[in-house]
């Protein structure tokens, strides 16, 4: 066993016959990766070092900026312009030099997330995106990691554990199954649009920090697939139980490669303005339903199209047939190679500025190529 580092330090929690040396030296050989060094992962990361949690990852890419210090406490006016995740390691070091401290100063992507996440027991989600939320329960879904939950917004936070059951037989749930599809940008502000009052993150990051300590020493009763929701306002608590659901349409990533080729930020509605769409992309837009796609090469060009319905209007002629596409809320055109397709957008803009439209990369041939690929994979 690793030798307990300074009883004194820890004394205080030892005594506690519920815990004693035993959780405090799983503790010390534990790992927490914090995603987020802002309004939650602050608070989280404070409350972690001083339990003596022996090792903790910080990812955050991010500055600090005099807006974060209304609620951010790890940082003061000195701090400002500095990277968060290096600065935060520095004073989590002061509260405590017995523990290792990882710093990464990255974006979390897809095409990352996968080898950081695995080197780490637990992980805190303290991040303020959904293209983010839902990658990192993706990750640790596959990895077969626990996670921690937190959000914030307004006057009213929220936290959950996912994919940790209670007992091996147990089900487990997910970020997905109490959010299946991603809300639109109008559903869902960030705090930047809507404010967040300065003490709750304080409150949540701290909460997330407590369901970890539970989950890696094994007392009390994590908030496994239940949401715990504080309404700073009237002091409310409110839980409730998360269950399995299927109600989900769109595919999600079942192992490493395809989390690795799976875009976040599309899946999330981030990317609106972009013009060209993958085969994938294409793909999960007719399934979401209510697209209009549209074939713009002359008539009798191939490949020949039977796998999904489309209409069939040449680019050279489109213009004629504007009043009977433009009420479509999104359109694709696809062409032989992606030329034409994006030639389409080009007439479309101006002319009916409500309707998102795209083109299919690569054309109806690189469509095909992939269709074939996934075919062979399977057999």
């Amino acid at each position: 066993m690793k030798p307990l580092h300074s009883y004194e330090r820890y004394q205080r929690q030892i005594l506690l016959k519920e815990f004693g040396e035993t959780a405090q030296q799983k503790l010390l050989l534990a790992s927490v990766l914090v995603i987020g060094a802002g309004g939650l992962g602050c608070p989280a990361l404070q409350y972690l070092v001083a339990a003596g949690v022996g090792n903790i990852g910080i990812i955050d890419f991010d500055v600090v900026e005099l807006s974060n210090l209304q609620r951010q406490t790890l940082f003061s006016v000195d701090d400002i312009g500095k990277p968060k995740a290096t600065v935060a390691a520095q004073k989590l070091h002061r509260i405590n030099p017995e523990i290792n401290i990882e710093v990464y100063r990255e974006k979390l992507t897809n095409k990352n997330a996968w080898d950081i996440l695995s080197r780490y027991q637990t992980i805190i989600d303290g991040s303020d995106n959904f293209s983010t939320r839902y990658m990192v329960n993706d990750a640790c879904v596959l990895l077969k990691k626990p996670l921690v939950f937190g959000a914030v917004l307004r006057f009213e936070g929220q936290v959950a554990v996912f994919n940790n059951p209670a007992e091996p037989q147990h089900p487990v749930t997910s970020y997905r199954d109490l959010f299946p599809n991603p809300p639109s940008a109008h559903q869902a502000p960030s705090c930047n649009e809507a404010g967040v009052i300065g003490v709750l993150p304080g409150i949540i990051g701290t909460l997330q920090a407590a369901e970890a300590i539970k989950i890696i020493t094994g007392i009390g009763e994590p908030l496994n697939n239940q949401m715990l929701t504080y309404n700073v306002n009237n002091n409310s608590f409110f839980k409730f139980l998360i269950t399995p659901s299927n109600n989900r349409s769109v595919t999600v990533p079942t192992d490493k490669i395809e989390f690795e080729n799976f875009d976040y930020d599309w899946h999330c509605g981030i990317v609106k303005n972009r013009e060209e769409v993958t085969a994938d992309e294409f793909d999960e837009l007719r399934r979401e339903g209510d697209v209009l796609v549209i074939d713009v090469r002359v008539i009798g060009e191939v490949p020949a199209v039977v796998e999904f319905p489309f209409l069939h209007i040449p680019l050279s002629v489109i213009d004629q047939k504007m009043n009977e596409i433009s009420n479509s809320p999104k359109i694709v055109f696809f062409c032989q190679s992606g030329k034409r397709g994006r030639l389409a957008i080009q007439k479309m803009q101006g002319l009916c500025a409500t309707t998102e439209c795209y083109s299919l990369q690569g054309g109806i041939e690189a469509w095909k190529k992939n269709q074939a690929g996934k075919t062979f994979n399977k057999a």
